[in-house]
């Protein structure tokens, strides 16, 4: 954990801000969750302009979408936190209208995540028992 999913549509955006996009998000997640950076898994989901319709339209401005996961028992000002860095990090990397950036955050049962096949209850217990005491 965690797991960051960006939806994009295939040619709106320069591969390379994709990529910046990427790399600055994953920091800024693993600052606002106090996580090691190595533990965040970021990835840019392309769809072909066919596949997305935005406003009951196809076509048009850019509309991002992204996912965030995180263990349950992250603090509600963490996940607000978050929900409001990741969509200023594609707005100044894409440069797509704020307004029309949607997002979501998951949260996951600690029992049912895995880390290197371990439910997460147990590969962090300590780490999930003192997030849970703040």
């Amino acid at each position: 954990m965690p797991v960051l999913e960006i939806h994009l549509v295939e040619g709106d955006h320069d591969p390379d801000d994709v990529t910046r996009l990427l790399h600055e998000a994953s920091r800024r997640y693993a600052e606002v969750l106090g996580s090691p950076l190595e533990r965040i898994r970021a990835f840019a989901t392309p769809h072909a302009r066919g596949d997305v319709v935005v406003g009951g339209e196809a076509g048009g401005a850019p509309a991002p979408y992204f996912t965030a996961v995180v263990l349950e028992g992250r603090p509600v000002e963490q996940r607000h936190r978050l929900l409001a860095d990741l969509t200023e990090v594609i707005v100044e990397h894409l440069g797509v209208e704020r307004s029309r950036v949607r997002g979501r955050i998951v949260q996951v049962p600690p029992d049912d995540w895995a880390i290197g096949g371990v439910p997460a209850s147990g590969a962090r217990r300590d780490e999930i028992a003192a997030r849970a005491s703040r």
